[in-house]
């Protein structure tokens, strides 16, 4: 058995790791891929040929542990090298997958109606969508189970057993469990090998009522001064997540200041591909979280409110960003890219960074060498489409906002595996957190693979 990583190894991004065995004594390697996706930011750099590089022989199927763009983003290379196998994922990932292909090759390939419906074809054809907590055969004598991860809606834990009974775990990317929109984290029984995510391995995040607290006394200054608050989100989950909580926040401050903020305050989400998304969430209402669940009781939308608008096309980005530069009310905007790498944000940020009565809120990581990260971690300013602009908008990090477990929630999902792992393999995370993490697990008696070391 050998695992070989084509990304997100040596950084956090490019999802792509390679699983190699052999069914019978003396037969041919067999092997499977669990994910796909894009490099960003210096990952980028350091893999700017985003072609698939690697060997297709032998690969029988792929497993998708989530739709994000740094996990799935090469499918369109994958499948265009000759990838025609089986992709198993998840129920709701099978749903998601399409529109996030749909809109990757528009932005990356072609806005060709015909290519891009012939390979979203061929997406759907191959896809394979599997239930939770179940068993399932695979193509090379192997079996899969899918536990929930937590991370966004579809995210999934594969557990794979091999024909010689050794299993092998890839976590994806662990949740922090705090989301009420999904199910928290399940750890496996037991693993002989552990591939584990490192994002927040060097950090913890502030507790769920701390985050709340925060975005809500930002919500405040904007309805104070009038001003905009910028808050940059990935299309699928963290805008989801956000309007869920704004939802809660608007009904506390009405209710405080004996009040309606009905036409008092304008809130915006600029992204078609996120108001797609947050109807197909809508529609997938039996997978949400308890949490979640407990509130339709009473509110049968928790993330459709009276002062929420929806902006589809590029007229009406346009006229947005108009509306709101005359500064007839306070407003929230929610536009993506996550990471200001591109997408309608970036209009937003061009046009409000220099004002002070802008905040602008990061409620997720920011990979280095992003804009994200340039105007997060305090600079004077940051060049946006080859422009400088100078920052005197207020920046805040909500990390506690962020899909991924912190340190405290990736030892916890070790330590609740029900044996220990023969062997942990780290990866999707950026040198200090993963050396972080990987020291504490070997404090507590853990095997952490180090590539380093003779063995």
């Amino acid at each position: 058995m050998q695992i070989i990583h084509h990304g997100a190894y040596d950084g956090v991004t490019g999802s792509c790791h390679q699983l190699v065995w052999k069914k019978d004594a003396g037969s041919a390697d067999q092997s499977l891929l669990v994910d796909c996706g894009t490099f960003q930011g210096n990952d980028a750099k350091k893999h700017p040929n985003p072609e698939i590089e690697f060997s297709l022989k032998g690969i029988e199927c792929l497993l998708l542990t989530h739709v994000h763009i740094d996990h799935a983003g090469r499918l369109p290379y994958l499948l265009g090298a000759g990838f025609d196998k089986p992709i198993f994922c998840s129920e709701p990932s099978a749903k998601l997958l399409p529109m996030v292909m749909e809109d990757a090759l528009k932005i990356g390939f072609t806005r060709s109606k015909k290519l891009i419906g012939k390979f979203l074809h061929q997406i759907k054809r191959m896809l394979r969508p599997l239930p939770y907590h179940q068993w399932k055969d695979i193509p090379g004598g192997a079996k899969v189970r899918l536990l929930p991860a937590g991370h966004v809606l579809g995210s999934t834990i594969f557990e794979v057993e091999l024909p010689d009974g050794k299993r092998i775990v890839f976590s994806g990317d662990i949740g922090a469990g705090t989301n009420p929109l999904l199910n928290p984290p399940v750890s496996p029984q037991r693993a002989d090998v552990l591939v584990l995510e490192s994002t927040y391995g060097d950090r913890l995040h502030p507790p769920k009522t701390d985050r709340q607290a925060e975005l809500e006394k930002i919500v405040r200054h904007t309805l104070g001064n009038g001003g905009v608050t910028i808050i940059p989100a990935f299309s699928l989950g963290r805008t989801q997540a956000l309007l869920y909580e704004l939802n809660g926040i608007f009904e506390r401050v009405e209710k405080s200041d004996d009040r309606s903020l009905l036409k008092q305050v304008d809130v915006i989400v600029d992204s078609p591909l996120a108001s797609r998304f947050t109807s197909l969430y809508k529609e997938m209402k039996q997978h949400w979280g308890e949490e979640a669940q407990f509130l339709m009781e009473t509110d049968d939308q928790p993330l459709v409110f009276e002062n929420l608008t929806t902006v589809g096309s590029h007229t009406e980005h346009k006229s947005t960003l108009d509306y709101l530069d005359q500064k007839k009310l306070p407003a929230v905007v929610i536009a993506g890219s996550g990471m200001c790498t591109g997408g309608r944000v970036m209009n937003y940020l061009k046009r409000f960074i220099g004002d002070p009565r802008t905040d602008i809120v990061f409620a997720g990581y920011q990979a280095s060498g992003t804009p994200g990260h340039f105007i997060s971690r305090g600079s004077d300013w940051v060049r946006l489409d080859g422009k400088k602009h100078t920052i005197h908008a207020a920046v805040h990090q909500l990390t506690g906002y962020s899909a991924h477990g912190d340190q405290a929630d990736l030892i916890r999902f070790v330590e609740e595996m029900e044996s220990r792992p023969g062997e942990i393999r780290l990866v999707h995370g950026e040198y200090g957190p993963k050396r972080t993490l990987g020291k504490l697990l070997t404090e507590k008696g853990y095997n952490v693979f180090n590539p380093n070391k003779s063995r």
